[in-house]
């Protein structure tokens, strides 16, 4: 896992990272239950790997969604890995299952 990913332990820090960002947010939501498990881990790798090249442009924030339901239904999240692109805590685009890095990159090259 980067250390450019912020993990937050509950909906109240998922909130915090989204007030004080002042960039846009890339939360992608994982899975700890057994199916989800390897296809979250692949999502740790892309979002990884992207937060540090978008460094100082993006936050990325790898969201536990049995740790943040709250988070996980105002996104309408019904599956693991999912991420969503946040712009003023808004979203402007999402995604579902597990994605390659050449799909999240177009997606944030359209938006950022």
């Amino acid at each position: 896992m980067a250390k450019r990913v912020h993990q937050p332990r509950e909906d109240a820090e998922f909130d915090f990272i989204l007030r004080v960002s002042g960039v846009p947010v890339l939360a992608y939501f994982i899975g700890t239950w057994p199916k989800a498990v390897e296809p979250s881990r692949v999502m740790d790798l892309v979002v990884g790997g992207l937060a540090d090249e978008y460094a100082g442009r993006l936050t990325a924030v790898r969201v536990d969604i049995t740790r943040c339901p709250a988070a996980t239904e105002r996104y309408g999240i019904t599956g693991a890995p999912s991420y969503v692109l946040l712009k003023d805590k808004q979203a402007v685009a999402h995604g579902t299952g597990p994605t390659s890095s050449v799909e999240v990159r177009k997606c944030l090259e359209e938006h950022l």
